[in-house]
This record gives structure tokens, C-alpha cells and sequence, in this order.
């Protein structure tokens, strides 16, 4: 299904310039700023199964697609698994490779491309052999899996990531010849109430080969959550940081992490993306406002605040969106919705892209 560019796409225009963590003081007006247009909506993605969490990677001329696909849904199954597509051009997809992990729902992969390999992480609830209720996720069960490859075409894995359990893995970077990575857990690793509660922390975790892992640092003592790291020139760590069903904060450290600073942003922030395109940070996720069904919209970070450019088709589970730049002004992104129905009128969770420019 593709989508024409009349569609209910809805556009703000605004602007920013960042140069490193210095974000600009100076009051932004509004006809300074780019226009964003999106464009060549489509679903890329619909097996008849619940289709989410998406993450996008350009790698030695190719792109790739990955995301969570589970025939019983959203919550935490044995059945789920993780598929990589591959493209040339962005526009026809093939599928390279799809894994599971036996008696583990494997959720939230992202990529790296670090040291020669594209690694796709995957956090992984702890399970059985069949579907759990809620009151009986154990965060303290959790695992980090990998897989991996250097030509894109041969996989390997996926692999237990040593030095993981009992956190939930997320979004991965790499600086200076290491790769780090988010993982939330509990305080002390208690044991006690099952599930994440207010106590969850995050930890930065690094690695010298993608595989094997140490905790750096502990940059949210409590209500840790989804964090995006991206790293300036120095080292510096520019970050956003989900925060339960609370508003995101915005999160800066130096070398060696030990000391982090901490500003609330004016909304909350689901599956948070924090990604440069040309010298501006864009910011994606989910939106909830005034009870609203949820939204995936994309935002400029303007001056530590948020400036919504484009709200995505989308609606109730939706978010975690991907992004590649292909200039300064041309991009494409990937999230997943519900907001549509198959034939029978069943609602469908599926993978949606979108081309972004930057008008001239």
C-alpha cells in the first residue's frame, strides 16, 4: 500500500542549529526556518503478524530494516523473533535473515555497525515455553542477544551477550574504538515485585568487541528507561532519555561519564530516536497528548526544547522510529502503527517509511 502525498500528514516548520552540545540561545523566528516535507508514505512490511519496533542502518551502500515480528502480539512471547530486510535502493526489501531465541520474546532490536560487523541487538524478556501473565515478568531474568555479520548476506548468532543479564537492552553507539549500549535494571537487582517498577535504573555499558559487556556508568539512578546516546567529537554524550509515562529529560556528560546533567523536556517520549541530520539534531518517537490516541511525530531539538516538524499516519501501538541520512537535506525514516485494518477489518500492526527533505 502506498500512500500519496495528499495524505494526513501534518507539518509544523521550525528550525535549529547545533553545533556539538553548544545549542544556540538566540530566539528562533519562524520564517527561519526549513521546511520539512514527507513524503512516498508506504508499508513496507505486514506478515499477518504484530510488527514492531523498528531501527534503520546504511552499511557499505546497502540499507537495512529491522524489527520485533510476533504472531500473539505485542506482550512478551516465546513466539517472537527478529527480522533484517535489505535493500539497494530504500523502495523493494528482501529478507536476510530472521532469529529467535528458544523460551525468550526477543523485543527492541537496534543496529551497530562496529569493528567490521552490523550487529543487531535484541533485549529478551525470559518467558518458557508458552506466554506469561504480566504480574510474572522478571526484569532480573532479562538478557541481551546479538547477530551479526560482515557482508550483510551471512549471519551469525544470535549469541548471549556476556555481562547483560538483568538488563533490558536498548539503542547502541560507538566512540573511540568502544560500543555502549543502554541497559536498564533494577536497583540492586532486588528481588521482589515482578515487572519494572519506579526503582528501575539505567546503566551506559561498554564493550571492546559488541559481544562482551561492562557497566561504565549509571547515568539514571531512578526511573531509568529507552536511552539514545549520540557522541560529539570530544566525547561528549548527548542523550534522550524515556522516562515511564513521565515527560523525557534530556541528558549531557564528559569523559568519564561519572557526572551527568539532567533537564526534563515538556513531553513524554516513547521509543525515543536522537539521531543528527546535517548540523540539527532530530528527535522521533511517541507523542500522547490530552488523552489522544498516540502518534509517532519527529522533532527538531531547538535550544533544549522539542519543535515537532511531522506527525506520521499512525495511531494506538505505534513508535520507535528508525533514520538514515541521505544529505544534509534528504532522509528516510521507518516506525510502526496500527492505525490501519486488513480486509476483514482487523487491525493490522505493521512497518511503515517515509522520505523527508528539507526544502530549499
Amino acid at each position: 500500500m502506498n500512500y500519496c502525498e495528499k495524505c494526513s500528514v501534518k507539518f509544523q516548520i521550525h528550525c535549529v542549529a547545533v553545533v556539538g552540545l553548544a545549542l544556540l540561545s538566540v530566539p528562533l523566528h519562524a520564517d527561519e526556518l526549513p521546511e520539512v516535507k514527507v513524503t512516498n508514505i508506504r508499508r513496507v512490511f505486514h506478515n499477518g503478524e504484530h510488527n514492531a519496533f523498528t531501527d534503520l542502518i546504511r552499511v557499505q551502500g546497502k540499507f537495512y530494516l529491522t524489527f520485533r515480528s510476533c504472531p500473539d502480539g505485542h506482550m512478551v512471547h516465546p513466539t517472537a523473533s527478529i527480522i533484517v530486510l535489505s535493500s539497494s535502493d530504500a523502495k523493494e526489501w528482501k529478507q536476510v535473515h530472521r532469529f529467535r531465541v528458544a523460551k525468550r520474546d526477543t523485543r527492541d532490536p537496534h543496529f551497530l555497525a562496529f569493528k567490521s560487523r552490523l550487529f543487531v541487538y535484541t533485549g529478551t524478556w525470559y518467558s518458557g515455553e508458552m506466554t506469561i501473565p504480566i504480574k510474572d515478568y522478571d526484569l532480573n531474568l532479562h538478557l541481551g542477544y546479538a547477530a551479526w555479520s560482515e557482508d550483510g548476506s551471512e549471519w551469525h548468532g544470535p549469541i548471549m551477550l556476556e555481562g547483560t543479564f538483568g538488563h533490558y537492552i536498548w539503542r547502541a553507539n560507538a566512540f573511540g574504538g568502544k560500543a555502549f549500549i543502554c541497559g536498564r535494571r533494577k536497583k540492586d537487582f532486588e528481588v521482589g515485585p515482578r515487572g519494572e517498577g519506579r526503582t528501575v535504573q539505567s546503566a551506559m555499558l561498554e564493550s571492546d568487541d559488541g559481544l562482551v559487556w561492562r557497566t561504565r556508568a549509571l547515568f539514571q539512578p531512578d526511573r531509568g528507561d529507552e536511552t539514545a546516546f549520540q557522541f560529539e567529537t570530544d566525547g561528549s554524550i548527548l542523550a534522550i532519555g524515556r522516562r515511564g509515562s513521565d515527560k523525557a529529560q534530556l541528558l549531557r556528560s564528559k569523559p568519564p561519564y561519572t557526572e551527568w546533567e539532567r533537564k526534563d523536556l515538556d513531553r513524554y517520549i516513547g521509543g525515543p530516536l536522537l539521531i543528527r541530520w546535517g548540523d540539527r539534531y532530530v528527535v522521533g518517537g511517541r507523542k500522547s497528548i490530552g488523552g489522544k490516541s498516540p502518534k509517532t511525530a519527529m522533532y527538531w531539538l531547538v535550544n533544549d526544547e522539542l519543535k515537532e516538524f511531522a506527525e506520521l499516519p499512525s495511531g494506538g501501538d505505534t513508535s520507535y522510529p528508525g533514520f538514515i541520512e541521505l544529505s544534509a537535506t534528504r532522509a528516510i525514516m521507518s516506525w510502526y502503527s496500527s492505525h490501519e485494518k486488513d480486509a476483514s477489518g482487523k487491525t493490522i500492526t505493521a512497518i511503515y517509511m517515509a522520505d523527508l527533505s528539507i526544502a530549499d
